[in-house]
């Protein structure tokens, strides 16, 4: 069978976008695994049997530089045509990682904006700019408070949200883990956490935004964050990993929902751990996070209970703040394992441009949770 495409030119626009790739191997094999990024990637098929004309001249990717950065490490920058990511989030994914992220020493370090991104995608709702104005707070860090442990009930989870708003907290969000368990069913949760968060802020004169989790079975999804927004909530907490990249473009794109969204990075950690594979931390955690709609992005921030370094969390500010097309930019949460007391230390990092993830940290300075809270604030000034 020969391979024949006559119709195939009128449908490309000759436009391409661009992905930077960490390769590791000699020069040689940094050049052989280039030559399969850009066949597996696209046509899957063996390069040998397609034949000159549009699809090689088209379809293919396409290596524009290999360059040397250090002993065995190479940095290849490929293009792509964008007819070939479809339109749509799941295949833009597939086309630029998805057979390759099964192949070691292959990572993904930035990834090159281009217009047709902002019709595949609508990026954030709200940004930082959109949830300062939501939360009246603005020329210095947000602070993030997370409800928790899992094993209490919705009525003390509630009675928690009530305190952290009382002592001025500019959002609280569901702990990951909670789901949808027996011993604190979602619904129950999510009105009572709602009802104690919107009483403070009319007593207290906050504008507290509770986010509750909505990840979930995927067709409950869209229900939990229609109920959520029924309830009073003031954003979502979703996980991409677990629900689908495209299901947070799904529910951040949604107009009678239209709430901000806080993507978390359970079940992400193996795109980032390895230096050598997977994706990086600026394009992970901030562009990819910007492209599917999150106004904030979750990590584990350095000298905390996980590996993340000093540099590895300024790539991941830098990659949701800086400039990337129309898209705009939110705000990186650093959490896991943070102390109220390094928020001077944090902010000279961060600067303003930042929402403080505290959960336990919040508990252990006293039983006074709203008197905490503002402690919390007044370092952060």
């Amino acid at each position: 069978m020969e391979l024949h495409t006559p119709e195939l030119e009128k449908f490309i626009s000759k436009e391409r976008f661009q992905v930077l790739y960490r390769l590791t191997g000699s020069k040689d094999e940094a050049f052989e695994k280039a030559q399969d990024i850009i066949i597996e990637q696209t046509v899957e098929f063996p390069a040998d049997l397609v034949p000159k004309g549009a699809i090689r001249d088209h379809i293919f990717g396409k290596v524009i530089d290999i360059k040397e950065v250090s002993e065995n490490i190479h940095e290849a920058l490929i293009s792509y045509a964008i007819e070939t990511a479809g339109g749509e989030i799941p295949q833009f994914l597939t086309l630029i990682f998805g057979n390759i992220s099964i192949k070691p020493g292959i990572k993904i370090l930035r990834i090159g904006s281009h217009p047709f991104m902002e019709k595949m995608c609508r990026g954030p709702r709200f940004g930082i700019d959109g949830i300062r104005k939501l939360t009246d707070s603005f020329d210095r860090p947000l602070l993030c408070g997370a409800i928790k442990p899992m094993g209490l009930d919705a009525l003390t989870l509630a009675e928690m949200a009530y305190q952290f708003t009382i002592g001025g907290i500019d959002m609280i969000k569901d702990d990951h883990g909670l789901a949808d368990q027996p011993f604190c069913r979602f619904k129950e949760r999510v009105r009572q956490v709602s009802d104690a968060v919107n009483d403070a802020n009319a007593k207290s004169g906050s504008k507290t935004l509770y986010a509750p989790s909505i990840s979930g079975p995927a067709d409950e999804i869209l229900e939990r964050a229609e109920f959520a927004k029924e309830c009073g909530a003031g954003a979502l907490l979703i996980a991409p990993a677990i629900t689908g990249f495209d299901t947070v473009r799904s529910i951040a794109e949604n107009d009678r929902i239209s709430l901000p969204v806080i993507a978390h990075p359970a079940f992400m950690g193996s795109f980032t751990v390895s230096p050598d594979s997977g994706i990086s931390h600026y394009a992970l955690y901030g562009t990819i996070m910007r492209m599917i709609g999150a106004d904030g992005s979750v990590y584990p921030n350095f000298g905390g209970r996980f590996s993340f370094s000093k540099e590895e969390c300024s790539d991941i500010q830098k990659g949701c703040t800086d400039e990337f097309g129309g898209f705009r930019s939110i705000f990186p949460m650093p959490g896991g394992g943070m102390s109220v007391e390094r928020v001077p230390e944090l902010k000279r990092m961060y600067g303003n441009d930042v929402m403080f993830l505290i959960g336990g940290g919040l508990f252990r300075r006293s039983s006074d949770l709203a008197g905490n809270v503002k402690y919390f604030r007044e370092l952060s000034q």
